[in-house]
């Protein structure tokens, strides 16, 4: 058994997994905004489950951002502000005196759905993760793979394609706002609908007004279909993967996967795909099942 915790930006989750990935214990609590009482939580969390289990446990955790290989700080975490440039894997092992394995929230998503999810009979498996913001983990047979600077996966921050930038009437020079995250995460959709419509809108309602056959928002996803699908044609270029696990709340909303994946076909070299596009096993679980499963992973 191991004990997989996972750090959001409201929640800390956690579960105590048995080899054959059956659930022995899942609990949820806030996640405090101060760095130190989060470290005191989970290590409150790791020791109440020990004593329940009576045996010592291995933990892994994920969160949102990455270890630096470089310094050992997390960067990269702008929903978890109090995790940036702190040694948090570090100051875990300290606090509650043992091996603890930390990684990137999409890794551990895109771990689960390959070991045992949706995933579990493909080799190359990339998960998605769309949500507040873009983000993915790549793993190849059941091993996540980070790279050198920790960065591997992380499609979301790419720049847009040329033509979707045209169609789009992209003009910034801010380069951020010209990644592949600002045209299909969940804050970057509402932020450029509202702007474009004069509304006040969460892109969940923006999907509802689509279903709904809403001319604005059915011409709004329309360009976020041709975006997305771009955007995934790249990767598939690149890694040409076995499947794409989908997660996140705008995956969530997306009932259209058959439809992207035709859309990737024009943007591939060859104009063939033989990938699959799945939603996840596990769904939202998933990122701190795969945390379960950090230890066990001969890569770490």
């Amino acid at each position: 058994m191991q004990i997989g915790i996972d750090v959001g930006a409201t929640k800390i989750e956690s579960v105590v997994l048995e080899e054959d990935g059956n659930e022995k214990h899942r609990s949820r609590t806030a996640c405090p905004k101060d760095y130190l009482t989060i470290i005191n939580t989970i290590r409150d969390i790791h020791n109440k489950l020990e004593k329940e289990f009576q045996t010592e446990l291995p933990i892994g955790v994920c969160h949102p951002g990455i270890h630096s290989p470089q310094t050992g700080l997390v960067k990269n975490a702008p929903n978890c502000t109090w995790l940036e440039k702190k040694p948090f894997q570090s100051d875990l092992r300290k606090a509650l005196g043992k091996e603890v394995f930390c990684e990137n929230d999409g890794n551990c998503f895109a771990l689960s759905e390959a070991i045992d999810g949706s995933g579990k009979h493909y080799k190359i498996v990339y998960g998605i993760i769309l949500g507040s913001g873009a983000g993915g983990g790549l793993v190849i047979d059941k091993q996540i793979v980070s790279g050198p600077n920790g960065v591997a996966g992380e499609w979301g921050h790419n720049q847009i394609p040329y033509f979707a930038a045209k169609k789009e009437n992209f003009s910034s020079n801010n380069a951020r706002e010209a990644e592949v995250e600002s045209f299909v995460s969940g804050l970057g959709m509402a932020k450029r609908f509202n702007k474009i419509y004069g509304k006040n809108l969460k892109t969940s309602e923006i999907f509802e007004l689509n279903r709904r056959h809403d001319l604005d928002a059915e011409r709004f996803i329309d360009e976020f279909k041709l975006n997305l699908a771009m955007s995934l044609s790249a990767i598939i270029n690149i890694l040409d993967p076995d499947a794409f696990i989908f997660g996140g709340g705008v995956s969530n909303e997306i009932d259209f996967l058959s439809e992207i994946e035709s859309m990737v076909k024009k943007f591939v070299i060859g104009k063939e795909y033989d990938g699959v596009f799945l939603k996840p096993k596990y769904g939202d679980a998933s990122g701190v099942r795969g945390a379960a499963r950090l230890g066990r992973r001969t890569t770490y």
